[in-house]
């Protein structure tokens, strides 16, 4: 038997390929329910995969350590035209917005899930709920023990192979509390420490840009270090959010205890381009005319005058808006996320997601050491991953 833990869309993946031939396999969970994570992404129409090229999708994967050409060989074993594909076998239509981000006709996550889990439990997959993974012991026959805690009590279940898939530390709510790293610990393993990614940035805001709390900024570009994302920001009590800033998670990690980012407001213009459109200009005046000449909404004229830039002349405004300097002072808690860095570090996980201490334990999801940007990204790595898991194990029963 194959005991699969975790049952977000790595865990939930990995028990449909492992059961592929038949094989046995039970799903535990610690919450009443699976797909708990997955149904709140859907709430905002439950973005599935992404179109865009392959190599922009390998690019997109943050993985420290990973064996080169590591996430080019999971997508190539599970793409993100085999997500639409495995969608549609379940009886949902998909479409690709101009963004190029794919979601499901309906727009909602539920039936997906409905039709998911009815699939598994088909094919024999049983669902063990309120269940909490608490340890692994060798088998009386080989493989593992592994064990759980239900009701106030102790159990366990053999398995001849076990697939991790207990999310990272991002909502902890819906089960993924990272609760497993001290487990693991105990195991011989010792994770990356959890981080936020995908999240805002706290900031200490003059008052004048705290008042614009809700403001959106869109069509910019950010720069941290050499790094560059387009997208947009949003203006809060805190700092901002917004999936440019999503995008320089690492980056901006990496710049740790002063991080900061340069907002370009402009990115489709160039500073000489902007001091064209200006034209001459008195010092007094600079500022008043280059905020109505280049259309700077609100929020850009806020962040720009709290800078602490100088503004007079030409050159100095088109400086200020091509590079605005924004200090940050940390991200915001990782509970708050909506995904996470750090955990399995790949050093000690073959490419078949076996943990190297842990023969026939194979890891998936959120919970090895990987980071990517939202846009159907993140849910293309889990199901990815999770295929890579389920297929692993099943082959190491057989």
């Amino acid at each position: 038997m194959i005991v699969v833990i975790g049952g977000g869309p790595a865990g939930l993946r990995a028990a449909e390929v492992a059961s592929e031939n038949g094989t046995p396999v039970t799903l535990l969970d610690a919450k009443p329910s699976v797909g708990r994570k997955f149904l709140i992404a859907g709430r905002g129409g439950l973005n599935l995969t992404h179109a865009t090229s392959r190599e922009r999708f390998i690019a997109a994967y943050r993985a420290p350590g990973a064996p080169e050409g590591l996430w080019a060989g999971l997508l190539e074993e599970f793409p993100p035209e085999a997500t639409r594909e495995w969608a549609a076998g379940l009886g949902v239509e998909t479409f690709a917005a101009g963004t190029g981000r794919v979601y499901p006709k309906e727009m909602k996550a539920a039936p997906l899930l409905r039709r998911w889990v009815e699939r598994l439990r088909e094919r024999g997959v049983r669902f063990l709920m309120h269940h909490r993974w608490c340890g692994l012991e060798p088998g009386k026959h080989g493989g593992w023990r592994v064990g759980f805690e239900h009701a106030g009590a102790g159990g366990s279940l053999e398995a001849k192979a076990v697939v991790l898939a207990l999310g990272g530390g991002s909502w902890p709510q819906t089960g993924s509390d990272g609760g497993w790293q001290e487990t693991l610990r105990q195991l011989g393993v010792e994770p990356a420490p959890l981080q936020p990614a995908n999240c805002g940035w706290e900031a200490h805001w003059p008052e004048a840009v705290s008042a614009l709390e809700g403001t959106p900024l869109k069509n910019l570009a950010l720069r941290v270090g050499g790094a560059v994302a387009r997208g947009e920001l949003l203006i809060t009590r805190y700092g901002l959010e917004g999936g440019a800033l999503y995008q320089l998670g690492a980056e901006l990690r990496a710049q740790m205890p002063e991080p900061r980012v340069e907002i370009d407001f402009k990115p489709e213009n160039t500073a000489a381009q902007l001091e064209a459109r200006l034209g001459p200009v008195s010092p007094r005046n600079a500022w008043a005319e280059a905020r109505k000449r280049w259309r700077l909404v609100p929020g850009a004229v806020a962040l720009v005058e709290a800078s602490g830039l100088l503004l007079e002349t030409p050159q100095q405004l088109a400086q200020a808006v091509k590079a605005c300097p924004v200090g940050l002072l940390r991200p915001r808690p990782i509970a708050e996320a909506i995904s996470s860095a750090g955990g399995v570090r790949w050093e000690g996980v073959a490419p078949s997601l076996m943990l190297r201490k842990l023969p026939g334990v194979f890891a998936a999801g959120e919970m090895l050491d990987w980071e990517a940007p939202t846009g159907g990204f993140l849910l293309q790595g889990c199901l990815a991953t999770g295929t890579r898991a389920g297929r692993s194990a099943r082959e190491w029963v057989s």
